[in-house]
């Protein structure tokens, strides 16, 4: 018989739609994809440089559970010139990408039955990798009119003697949104009252276009031993597939993660580590050219967005997502149990254009498009959408 936890987990939809574009495509079909969140640019070269130096020298061998001491020092640098964060290198611990650094986290600080407190709309693998852990997920209902963003007074209402953690993804996947450093400040505070841990998912933090991006463990040395800020490099630095994620929490939860992955999977790669040095050390300029161009795809999506008929928006001002709302259409389609994944379906069928079910982030009236792909290509699911919108309108008129 196979594990009950088995029966408590969905797959991941952003990877079982990016599947089935992948089918579609080898079997011949034209298909634009706006649902998976993988830059489209290529790692930078002095990056995979550093990488092949590292297999050149053979560097293939057991290292650090935690990580390579070059890489660890240099993201302590980055975190104090880049987030106002002062760490050391046994603060820092690397693991086989942002998932499984969220995954060491969770199995570090809770225990069965504690309550992981996790807003809406939320990234699709938060409330899956929380029942993994046998920890029970609580999701919290924010406000269209606030970009759909956490306050203070929200979290209280939430907030039970079983509740040890709140996850906050900040640039937010999906909305894009971005917290003010005294909207942060408010939850904190209340974090710091209730002692609850704050999961910090800042991996898009890099990708943020009004230059005022503030981590939450920089508000203070309190917060900061309260808090367990996630990081990597797969959507900064375009490694998806290399594998590489990290988290920066005070020593005792460092030593624990760092002694739960020494069991898991020992370390991550070490070609990917010395490939995330390279990142690190020489490719900020290559960083800041991918960011021009999100910025540049974020203002022509919204433009477009504008001039069409029947739906809105949250404005981003982070990643490179942008969260739709359909609600207005909602009301008009025929469908038996979720909107967004019979709308999605019905699209991918007939227009051939692969797009996000806003059910996978906990709202289903929404849907996620990706613009981490060329201006062509959204463009023209755009005008496909439109058509779709427009259809099922004129048809109910």
């Amino acid at each position: 018989m196979l594990s009950k936890r088995l029966d408590k987990i969905s797959p991941s939809c952003t990877i079982g739609i990016s599947s089935k574009v992948k089918e579609m495509k080898k079997s011949g079909v034209d298909v634009i994809n706006l649902s998976i969140g993988e830059p489209d640019f290529n790692v930078p070269r002095e990056a995979i440089e550093c990488g092949i130096k590292s297999l050149n020298e053979n560097c293939t061998k057991y290292d650090l559970v935690p990580g390579i001491t070059i890489l660890r020092e240099e993201i302590c640098k980055k975190l104090l010139l880049e987030n106002n964060c002062k760490y050391s290198i046994d603060e820092i611990v690397l693991a086989s990408g942002a998932k499984d650094a969220i995954t060491n986290t969770l199995l570090a600080v809770t225990d069965p039955g504690d309550e992981v407190l996790i807003p809406k709309p939320y990234w699709v693998s938060y409330w899956e990798m929380t029942k993994l852990v046998n920890a029970t997920p609580v999701a919290i209902e924010t406000n269209k009119n606030n970009d759909f963003k956490l306050t203070a007074d929200l979290l209280r209402k939430y907030i039970t003697d079983k509740a040890k953690l709140l996850i906050l993804n900040n640039p937010s996947n999906p909305t894009g949104s971005v917290y003010t450093k005294e909207e942060l400040s408010e939850i904190v505070n209340v974090c710091l009252e209730k002692n609850i841990y704050i999961l910090a998912d800042e991996i898009y933090e890099r990708i943020c276009y009004n230059n005022e991006f503030v981590s939450v463990a920089s508000l203070g040395n309190n917060v900061k031993d309260i808090t367990i800020t996630v990081n990597g490099f797969a959507k900064s630095a375009a490694m998806t597939g290399l594998r590489l994620g990290y988290t920066a929490s005070n020593k005792k939860i460092a030593q624990g993660m760092s002694a739960i992955q020494g069991h898991l999977v020992s370390h991550p790669s070490l070609t990917a580590q010395y490939i995330g040095y390279g990142a690190l050390k020489y490719c900020k300029e290559d960083i800041d050219n991918m960011v021009k161009t999100y910025k540049k795809r974020r203002d022509l999506i919204t433009s477009r967005l504008d001039k069409m008929k029947y739906v809105d928006y949250i404005y981003p001002n982070g990643a490179f997502y942008i969260f739709i709302d359909l609600s207005q259409v909602a009301k008009k389609y025929k469908y038996n149990e979720s909107f967004s994944i019979e709308f999605c379906d019905e699209f991918l069928s007939k227009y051939k254009v692969a797009i996000v079910p806003g059910q996978a982030f906990g709202i289903d009236e929404y849907v996620r498009i990706s613009y981490a792909c060329s201006e062509n290509e959204f463009i023209e699911g755009l005008n496909r959408l439109e058509k779709f919108i427009l259809k099922i309108m004129d048809n109910c008129n």
